[in-house]
């Protein structure tokens, strides 16, 4: 079965379900997770066989990305960004267009953002950083990405060059790359995505990495106002807009400001707690980089429509996609539009209020 024929037999299949539990399920149940958890190691829940007499339309297009749910972006090739998530580096450029926004511990319990962009592609993007060990995993899901990044310390390079990329990095030359000398250095190294993409002709398209989306929302979870995730020396939190439906973004204690106004904003927030260990590579400075487990299993909060659900995260290959199950073992849909993805340390604790 094709991608993206299992990606529209997926929603189909969420739609139902969503629809038939919110038929018989009251809306202030939910999960009997804790407000503030850790995440214990977890075996990958099982869905339920997909019937195919499940036809109930929900509400996505049938040209939609599996990304984002937003129309117009299958079948697009894939570009991801490294932006710089320091408070230096705001306002963000660009990063209200991407699909999805992965938050990555780095070295000093600071973090980046890996950004994915298909269904649309900004004029410009920045501050654009460096990559580090963890973005090989993640962006294994993707097939063979265009990666932009502004380059790497020398003992990545050889690890990156086996990875499934293609390198449009700063360090593979300069084109689609320029200095914004409004902004302090080195946070002012800003691309073009639709010049970056064109140095990888060859880039992989929107496939399913197996994230479902529905208008629908599922039934159970627990009302939130807003949830932090929390790092050693940085923070992101997510306030729901009840006006504009949808969560405001902060970044670093911050309002998450755009360039192109006003701050950002998630339709979906997942918040994943992943195991991390050293990873052997650091900085000149003696910062460790931590090395997160994006393939495996573990806990998340799925975030949508004022709600926040407790699942059960499965990626059991580098290639393939990741699943997020309810205590039912049902796929728990998202809200079409922008997910941000915190990747959260296992042994640390979010907060849902």
């Amino acid at each position: 079965m094709a991608g993206a024929t299992r990606a529209g037999f997926r929603l189909a299949l969420v739609g139902a379900t969503a629809l038939a539990l919110a038929a018989c399920a009251s809306q202030s149940g939910g999960p009997s997770a804790p407000s503030t958890v850790s995440a214990p190691a977890s075996s990958p829940s099982t869905s339920a066989s997909p019937s195919s007499s499940a036809s109930v339309d929900t509400g996505i297009p049938a040209d939609a990305s599996p990304f984002s749910g937003r129309a117009g972006g299958a079948g697009k090739p894939v570009l991801v960004v490294k932006f710089d998530n320091t408070t230096f580096a705001q306002p963000h450029t660009g990063l209200r267009d991407a699909d999805i926004v992965y938050i990555e511990e780095v070295e000093w319990g600071l973090t980046r953002i890996a950004a994915v962009f298909s269904t649309k592609l900004p004029h410009t993007v920045g501050p654009v950083r460096s990559a580090r060990i963890s973005d090989i995993d993640l962006l294994a899901q993707f097939g063979k990405p265009a990666f932009a990044y502004s380059g790497s310390q020398h003992k990545l390079q050889p690890v990156l060059a086996k990875a499934s990329i293609y390198d449009v990095s700063g360090d593979k030359g300069p084109s689609g790359y320029y200095r914004d000398h409004s902004r302090r250095g080195p946070y002012n190294f800003m691309g073009h995505p639709a010049a970056l993409l064109a140095r990888a002709p060859h880039a992989s398209v929107a496939k399913d990495i197996g994230f479902v989306f529905s208008t629908a929302v599922p039934a159970g979870g627990r009302p939130v106002k807003a949830a932090v995730a929390p790092y050693p020396a940085s923070q992101a939190k997510f306030v729901w807009d009840s006006a504009a439906k949808s969560f405001d973004v902060w970044l670093n204690k911050k309002p998450a400001r755009a360039t192109e106004g006003g701050i950002q904003h998630a339709s979906t927030v997942v918040l994943q707690y992943v195991r991390q260990t050293d990873s052997g590579f650091g900085d000149r400075y003696g910062g460790k980089t931590p090395k997160l487990d994006t393939v495996g299993t573990g806990k998340a909060w799925v975030l949508r429509d004022g709600r926040a659900y407790y699942v059960t995260w499965s990626r059991p290959v580098a290639t393939g996609g990741t699943t997020f199950t309810g205590p039912d073992g049902q796929v728990v849909a998202f809200a079409p539009g922008q997910v941000w993805v915190a990747l959260v340390n296992s042994k640390a604790r979010v907060s849902i209020a």
